[in-house]
């Protein structure tokens, strides 16, 4: 019941944001709960179908992971070889040409999904022994384009903002109801700032963060994965 949870509240979502529209510089949108849903609830119902410790929160898809498979931090080799997902993905409904969608076939490199999964899979072993008391997910589902460059969904303009911050705190609080966490850790300050004012009315979740992966991150680019470690052992998550 808790992966159906999941899936019912990703359609809604879904279907949520597929009716919104985003202005200049925007150039493309992308939503892989649509193009690359199968994917995405195969992910949902073998790894999200028991209660967590742990969620951990990431912004929204990057180009050459979710964006590309429906995997939140998505990079390919890990949702394939790692998390044992696989299988067709669709296209979005306008393709931007500097940025298609090649499903598992892109041989591009997700480093923020490479950097993240890697820590888990040296630390865990195997998916299930993460997804115990694990899980990942994304606090926006969409892609924003302008042409070839990546725009983050704080970039957008705030009345734009507005409605798209809404259905994803709606969804945000679906999750955790699912899920019932302990913990909801944003990978990076946006994240956990959003998690914090969906969620902190929710009497006993405690929330954190980690350094976000992302390889225009200088400090990520230093040693991630200790780093991440650290800090997740400093908040009591995590034994050394």
């Amino acid at each position: 019941m808790t992966a159906h949870a999941l899936i019912t509240a990703a359609r809604t979502l879904s279907a949520a944001v597929d009716a919104m529209r985003f202005a200049a510089p925007v150039t493309h949108v992308y939503n892989p709960l649509d193009y690359a849903r199968g994917i995405h609830e195969h992910y949902l119902t073998r790894y999200g179908a028991n209660r967590k410790r742990v969620v951990f929160l990431g912004m929204n898809p990057g180009p050459f992971g979710m964006a590309q498979i429906g995997v939140p931090f998505g990079e390919i080799a890990s949702a394939r070889d790692w998390l044992g997902l696989e299988g067709p993905v669709g296209q979005p409904a306008v393709v931007n040409p500097k940025r298609p969608v090649e499903g598992f076939a892109c041989a591009r490199s997700e480093v923020s999904g490479q950097r993240l999964w890697g820590l888990f899979r040296e630390r865990f072993g195997t998916p299930e022994a993460f997804f115990a008391d694990h899980f990942v997910a994304n606090y926006c589902p969409l892609a924003f384009f302008e042409n070839g460059r990546n725009l983050t969904p704080d970039k957008l303009p705030v009345a734009e903002q507005k409605p798209l911050l809404a259905a994803c705190d709606a969804h945000l609080h679906a999750l955790v109801e699912a899920l019932q966490p302990e913990w909801v850790i944003g990978i990076g300050n946006w994240a956990e700032k959003r998690a914090t004012e969906a969620l902190g009315s929710r009497t006993g979740l405690k929330f954190g963060r980690i350094l976000h992966p992302s390889p225009a991150s200088p400090a990520a680019n230093r040693g991630w994965a200790p780093a991440a470690s650290r800090q997740l052992q400093e908040l009591g998550i995590w034994t050394a």
